[in-house]
Parts: structure tokens; sequence; C-alpha cells
């Protein structure tokens, strides 16, 4: 296995080993003198947990589909066809390049920001009321303990990311799970090791039943966290009662502080009554309001420096969502503003931006600014995937179990339920599910070609 670009960066590697000698870890051990890596019991979980306990691999540096950092194999690992070592070697690769080169900086726009550490070390995760499962377990070993389900394919709103012009053929309400069904479900997920729910739409708050739904799933043994992101239209006139049974964190959709640009955008009027939704948030006690914002260039790219003036006086987690392509919203990489580009744009203004720690499983890149009550974030899905550490499924409104957003695979869970099978039957279907899914989602010139559903249909 050829791990080095020279020679000399052997002898550069054999100082900064020294100090991996000392560190006692069920992980993964590398070994000096023929430069072996031990890590098939560690699998990719174990590698990454050593990688991030001795802070030499940053994962943001690590792109699954980037094939500088894959390498051949041979020797005794020539002829292992497993996924699991090809992701695992990736990881391996990439770390050795880290330790033979001076070191990266992740800050494309300033050398004024300085960066922990970007994920929490797995070996060290708090004990768990609910272990999760091998049905959550995929065979890459991530851990999939936060599920999505989404409550309605219908919304008050068009947006053009989402929903096509000509609109969507929805599923008729006898198709759509109950919410029995939901809470059946739910409940299988959660005594298997999920503790994070969230709500998702369509729109959410337009089911008529969803404060039952709310009160059921927050009594759930084992579950943390009952979610919901929604686009706050009706939000601010429900909330108070949704809290009250149970709803613990809110998402709220806002892509612009334009009222004009916010009719373009989703094709209907409520700038104000979003608006009203956060402040109501806030007035609750919700912190983090976090607040959603997929960036479009020629349409909202020029406030971006706006919205996170937003997180100076409040308790506001500005997420700014890098745009994805879906069936039917015409994407474009001419519109996709990169993480790097949005970055730089808020450095530039806000230039005590850094960098926090962010958890192993984290989708967002999250930063804080001196003087701000409320935090900034990227959602960085096309330009930095952030698959390895993956730990989310996805329950559709019409019972279709989906791991992986950008993926076409689906398996329904309402026709097995409806015919009558147990729980544990159900459970078979949701692991072969889990263990079929991928170590990382497609590029994004793939995703545009590949057949999915749209947004609205999967659940935002």
């Amino acid at each position: 296995m050829v791990f080095f670009r020279s020679i000399s960066a052997l002898s550069r590697l054999r100082s900064r080993l020294e100090h991996l000698k000392k560190l006692k870890t069920d992980y993964g051990k590398v070994q000096l003198g023929n430069i072996t890596v031990d890590m098939v019991l560690g699998g990719m979980r174990g590698m990454t947990g050593l990688l991030w306990e001795t802070s030499l691999l940053d994962p943001d540096e690590v792109n699954c589909e980037s094939e500088s950092y894959f390498c051949q194999g041979s020797g005794s690992f020539r002829g292992l066809k497993s996924g699991f070592i090809d992701g695992t070697m990736s990881l391996a690769y990439a770390t050795y390049s880290k330790l033979s080169e001076s070191p990266i900086k992740d800050n494309p726009a300033s050398d004024k920001l300085s960066y922990a550490t970007s994920c929490a070390q797995l070996s060290e995760a708090p004990a768990r009321d609910n272990p999760v499962s091998d049905m959550l377990v995929d065979s890459f070993g991530r851990r999939h303990t936060y599920l999505r389900i989404s409550l309605t394919e219908r919304c008050n709103l068009r947006c053009m990311y989402c929903m096509p012009a000509e609109g969507v053929e929805l599923t008729t309400n006898p198709q759509l799970l109950s919410s029995n069904e939901i809470v059946r479900l739910a409940n299988l997920f959660v005594s298997s090791g999920v503790d994070k729910i969230r709500l998702t739409g369509g729109e959410p708050t337009i089911r008529k039943d969803i404060e039952e739904i709310c009160s059921q799933l927050s009594s759930l043994k084992g579950l943390k966290t009952l979610a919901i992101t929604t686009n706050g239209v009706t939000l601010a006139r429900k909330l108070p009662k949704l809290k009250e049974c149970g709803l613990s964190s809110v998402n709220i959709s806002l892509d612009t502080l334009v009222p004009a640009k916010f009719e373009f955008m989703t094709r209907r009027k409520g700038h104000e009554r979003v608006i009203e939704s956060i402040q109501t948030a806030i007035d609750l006690g919700y912190n983090p309001v976090k607040v959603n914002c997929v960036v479009m260039r020629g349409f909202n790219d020029d406030e971006i420096c706006d919205f996170v003036e937003m997180t100076r006086d409040k308790p506001i987690n500005i997420r700014f969502i890098e745009f994805m392509p879906f069936d039917g919203n015409v994407w474009n990489v001419k519109k996709l503003v990169p993480y790097a580009e949005m970055l730089d744009r808020v450095v530039k203004q806000f230039t005590s931006l850094r960098r926090l720690q962010d958890h192993a499983t984290e989708t967002a890149k999250n930063f804080m600014i001196d003087g701000h009550c409320g935090t900034v974030s990227f959602i960085t899905s096309m330009t930095k995937n952030f698959c390895a550490g993956c730990n989310r499924l996805r329950l559709l409104a019409d019972g279709n179990f989906k791991v992986c957003l950008f993926g076409p695979s689906e398996v329904s869970l309402r026709d097995p339920l409806r015919s009558g099978v147990d729980d544990h039957e159900l459970g078979e279907i949701i692991g072969a599910a889990v263990k079929r899914k991928k170590a990382s989602h497609a590029g994004m010139f793939d995703i545009a070609k590949t057949a999915n559903r749209p947004m609205i249909h999967i659940g935002g």
C-alpha cells in the first residue's frame, strides 16, 4: 500500500507519529516499521475516532468523493472487496497526507480565523438510556439515532427549490400514515436507539392532529429531542400548544428578509407571519431558534450578511444551506453559492467569526461572532458532504423509508405494517435497508441527473 508521495515524506512522518504510541484506544493503532495500519476491528468509526482524538484530521478536509483521498490496494489488502475497507483506507491516506504536509488552514477567507477540532470524540459519547440496536447500524458502523418524519406532503407555500411550478401529484389520504401508525413506527425506532425525531413536511403544522402526535411522541421513553422544521406561516398561533405537547426544538425556513422577494420565491404571501413566528419562538424560550436559509445566486446571496446581523441581539442560529438538486426544482450549478464563498462574505464583514466545536454527527459547520447572542452555521451538502458522520433516517408521509436524502432507494413500511407484521419483522425490513446505505451520496452533478422525488414528497 503506497501512502506516501515521496520517500522524504516518511522521515518527516516518523517523528510526528511517535506520540501516537502513547495513545490508549480501542479504535485503531498506527504501527511504525513497516507502516502497517491495524484498523479492521475499529472499522470506519474506529479510524475516525482515532483521528479526531489526536486532532490529526479535520473531517472538513476529507471528501468521500475526492479521488485524491483514495489509494490502490496491494499486498495483504489486495482482493478485499468490502467498501468498508475502501473507506477506511481513504481515511488512512488522508491522515498520512495530513501528517506529511504543513497544516492546512480550513478558512478560505482569512488567516485570522482559528478553528477547533470539528468533531467530538465518538469514544467519549455519554451512556445512553436506550442502546442502539443492530437494526440502526449500517455496514460502515454509523449509528442512526435521528429520525425525520414527514407528516404530510401538503404545503401552504410553493417554494421554487421544493416544488415544481406545475405542482406535484399528492398521495391520497388513505395512503398516508395515520397518527397511530406514525407513533407505532416511531416507538419501534426509539426503542431501538433513536433519541431525536424531527417532524417535517410538506408543512407539518397544517396537519390537524399534529398536537396529538407531538404529545404521544414526546412521551416515548428514550426520546430526548422532538423538533420541527416549518415554514412558519401558521406556527405563531400553534407553537404555545405544541410546546406544551413536548416540542423541544424549532427550525423555521426563511430565505429572504424582503417581503416582495418572499412572495416571488414562495408564490404566496406570508412573510410577516414568518417573522412573527420567529419572534414567538424566541419569546417562548426556544434557544436557539434555528432559521434555515437556502442560498441561491442572484436571488438572496446579497442578503447573507443581513441574515447574520439577526444573530447580534437574538438567540437565532442562522443556517445557510447550499442549493441542492431535487426533481422539479430546476437546479443549476450556476445558482449554487458554495460554502467557501459564503464564509468569505461573512468573515469580511464579521472579522471575529470563529469556528465552534461540532458534534461528530453534526450536519452543519457552526460559528460564533464575538458579541453576538446567536450563531451562524453552514450546511454544505454539495461542496463538503458530511456523510461519514451521518446518523439520519427518513420516514416519508406515505410510509416509505429512506436512508439517504439524495438516494433514490426507498422501502415501504406502511404496506407490511398494514398487512399485520409484528415489530420484529418490521425491524428486519428496517435493518436490511440501513445495511444497504452507501458510504456517501453521489456528487452534485450525478445527483442532479438521478431520479429522485421532489423535496415536498421527501420531507424537508
